[in-house]
């Protein structure tokens, strides 16, 4: 695996991951706690439409994709905010029309020969320089917003009606929380695909609730996990040729099943002590 770092592609991999890694670990704990993850999903599928965007018209993948997103987040945000109960029926409508939209305008592109595989389980290795500076100034955005604003997003993500009491613009926060959410997810595509975005979110985020008891804990475990996994999947991809997507997934499953199973034999050795 050393030896791989001397390759340029490799190096571009390791530092995006370890990118996309802290932007995960922050957001997919802000997904969890505010109880997101399916309306994550929606956005992430819905984001096909801006891959279908750059590709017809030939525009850089991450902002067109990014664009799109923040269009699809604020559409859910000012339908859903006052009206949670059409929340699933709206995630289903934007989840359908972004994905068909974006098959179409590949399926118009003239000569276009694309490889939809590497969108639906990402392509870590083909990171270059402009992607790993556009992850750059997104992290630097959120923990830029997360550092102005984190009482008022804790607030919100936690009790909602007591923040509005409180006099904390509840709505404007609950959609900086969706376009932060939309454009970590565009990023995270581009190392694990659309299909298996919402588990490099989440995953690391459900362990990281076991060693924490605040949200910002949960998000520096969370980040450490995914940096941790994403590592580990890259490696493991690179010594046996498998597709680096799926491969860090895959260990980051394996990782909280265990976790899982180590928890239940703890809680089954102190009942059965206690008796």
């Amino acid at each position: 695996m050393l030896e791989a770092l001397s390759y340029t592609f490799m190096q571009n991999a390791v530092i995006a991951g370890v990118l996309v890694s802290i932007i995960s670990g922050i957001i997919g704990s802000l997904i969890v706690v505010n109880r997101m993850v399916f309306l994550a999903g929606g956005i992430a599928h819905s984001a096909y439409g801006g891959i279908g965007v750059s590709i017809y018209f030939s525009l850089p993948m991450l902002l067109s994709t990014s664009l799109f997103s923040i269009v699809v987040a604020l559409f859910i945000s000012v339908i859903t905010y006052k009206n949670r109960q059409k929340l699933d029926t709206i995630i289903g409508l934007t989840w359908a029309i972004g994905m068909s939209f974006g098959i179409l305008l590949v399926d118009l592109t003239p000569g276009y020969n694309a490889d939809l595989i590497s969108y639906l389980f990402g392509s870590i290795l083909a990171v270059n320089t402009n992607d790993i500076i556009f992850m750059s100034i997104i992290l630097f955005l959120i923990i830029l917003i997360l550092g102005f604003f984190y009482r008022d997003i804790l607030a919100v993500s936690y009790d909602n009606a007591y923040a509005k009491i409180r006099g904390v613009k509840t709505r404007l926060f609950y959609t900086i929380i969706l376009l932060m959410a939309s454009l970590s997810i565009v990023i995270a595509i581009k190392i694990v695909g659309l299909i298996l975005v919402i588990a490099l979110l989440s995953i690391p985020t459900f362990i990281a609730e076991k060693f924490s008891d605040s949200l910002l804990g949960m998000m520096i475990f969370a980040a450490l996990f995914s940096m941790f996994f994403t590592l580990m999947g890259l490696g493991l991809s690179y010594t046996y040729d498998l597709s680096s997507g799926p491969s860090i997934i895959l260990i980051s499953s394996v990782s909280m099943i265990t976790v899982i199973i180590f928890e239940k034999l703890c809680k089954h050795k102190i009942f059965k002590n206690t008796n």
